[in-house]
């Protein structure tokens, strides 16, 4: 299965890491240029959790994101 929160379907994002050179304006410098982007890659903190289902009696074991487990989405067994 994917990396990706069955509650609120977050899962993984891209994006680029960008490594700057130079001194900034502020302490006298000409400024920070950037000199490499790297794609880069933003992983959820997905974890497996015993899960009440509706009936509130059956226990089944979800992935789920840490943001949906502390907002109360979910009832833990």
């Amino acid at each position: 299965m994917a990396r990706k929160c069955e509650i609120c379907d977050k899962r993984t994002r891209v994006g680029n890491q960008i490594e700057r050179r130079g001194i900034t304006k502020k302490k006298g410098g000409i400024g920070l240029r950037i000199t490499s982007r790297t794609r880069r890659k933003f992983k959820p903190n997905i974890q497996k959790v015993r899960v009440l289902e509706n009936d509130g009696k059956t226990a089944v074991r979800k992935k789920v994101c840490t943001r949906c487990i502390k907002a109360g989405k979910i009832a833990k067994r």
